[in-house]
């Protein structure tokens, strides 16, 4: 098994790595890297959590490396289609960064615009960026792409998905045609196979296992749950496990809704959806990621592209609508090779249709009866009874006021 050292990273970066306990390159940064030391294009291939961040982020910093950037200027870009990854590919390129002397800025949307621009006003080398606030910054002429020398597009199939394709032709058309480019996706649809002709030059190509295959490192199961009434008194009971969950909804309105009745049992839930302002999404995450917030309610877009490690459940408590959203959904557990489970809560008129959905997606799950606190309820997810205190809404402070009255 070479070493990061053995793929050509310099030094500085490979003794951050070592720091942080990271030896070994996963597959895709094993192939990917020398070739982007290269120069060549590079196509990945793999679903989220295969270790993409570092195959594309660490060579595009060595490259970079040694060379002075202009403000407003970035001589690398990574294009990311949600605000938590762009928050996350930054953090995780920070400290590599600034061991090779350089800085890497995140311009995302939700954020005021003149953070931004002030930021913009010192050199940055690598900018991490959402399509549509990298655009907003070159309107105002406070951002250019005219010295990026390499650009990588992350997660292109969510960016198809989200209808971001025709802004990121137009960011990357901003840059230098002879620049090098780096695409990784978890699948090849039509629209992201158009992005690979038109951009990349005989691009060097890797595929991880696809997303069908990386569904078999989990434990996927449909615990019919009968009525709506019994999923609802489910619910909670799967909440209180130990260990972290992401549970699903369809809509911004369902997760809220949920998240408050998971609160009034004494679970510590935060809500995950785009109408969400960037603080309170990058609170919920931050505590998800540090263990103090054990359970994220979201929606499909909103969770796109998170990458938390030891997420040992993902819940569907709405089937998602279609059979990509499922594979995406569940890409949340299992990450880089660990074992999850899956459960998709279904009631009986919902059967037919997930049966259809998971068959679409390649999936095989046991079917289990499940009623509240049933033993194969408690074995397939750790259940428990909720114990907690009642907890105030998101964001709002937890009331210590007494009442003056004796307790009766």
């Amino acid at each position: 098994m070479p070493t990061f050292s053995d793929l050509g990273l310099p030094r500085p970066i490979v003794n951050v790595l070592t720091k942080q306990g990271i030896e070994e390159p996963f597959p895709i940064q094993e192939a990917a890297i020398p070739a982007v030391l290269d120069g060549r294009d590079v196509l990945g291939r793999g679903p989220t959590g295969s270790g993409k961040t570092f195959a594309f982020g660490l060579p595009m910093l060595a490259l970079l490396a040694g060379s002075p950037s202009k403000p407003g200027h970035p001589r690398g870009l990574v294009l990311a289609p949600t605000r938590e990854l762009a928050a996350q590919i930054r953090q995780r390129l920070d400290d590599p960064a600034a061991a090779a002397g350089l800085r890497v800025l995140e311009v995302v949307g939700g954020v005021n615009i003149n953070n931004h621009i002030r930021s913009l006003a010192a050199p940055v080398d690598l900018l991490v960026a959402t399509p549509g606030r990298a655009q907003d910054l070159i309107n105002q002429g406070k951002l250019s792409f005219d010295s990026v020398a390499v650009t990588a597009i992350d997660e292109a199939d969510q960016m198809a998905d989200m209808g971001f394709l025709p802004q990121v032709r137009k960011l990357v058309d901003a840059t230098p045609e002879n620049g090098q480019r780096l695409l990784f996706s978890a699948t090849l649809d039509g629209d992201v196979e158009k992005l690979v002709q038109r951009y990349l030059t005989d691009p060097v190509t890797h595929s991880t296992a696809p997303a069908q295959a990386a569904v078999d490192t989990m434990q996927h199961y449909q615990l019919l749950v009968g009525s709506r009434e019994s999923r609802n008194e489910i619910v909670p009971l799967i909440a209180a496990r130990e260990g972290k969950t992401i549970m699903f909804m369809r809509t911004k309105h369902g997760v809220d809704r949920q998240v408050k009745k998971l609160r009034r049992v004494g679970i510590e839930a935060q809500p995950l959806h785009g109408d969400k302002g960037q603080g309170a999404r990058t609170r919920a995450i931050e505590g998800f990621t540090d263990g103090s917030v054990p359970v994220l309610v979201a929606t499909d877009i909103a969770a796109r592209g998170i990458d938390i490690s030891d997420v040992s459940l993902v819940v569907h408590i709405d089937p998602p609508a279609e059979h990509k959203s499922y594979l995406h959904r569940a890409g949340r557990t299992a990450r880089a090779g660990t074992s999850g489970t899956v459960v998709t809560l279904v009631m009986d008129e919902q059967r037919k249709e997930v049966d259809q959905l998971l068959r679409k997606a390649g999936v095989d799950a046991q079917k289990v009866r499940v009623t509240p606190m049933s033993d194969e309820l408690v074995k397939i997810t750790g259940a428990q009874e909720p114990h907690g205190r009642p907890l105030p809404p998101p964001g709002q402070p937890q009331t210590t006021k007494r009442s003056r009255g004796k307790r009766r």
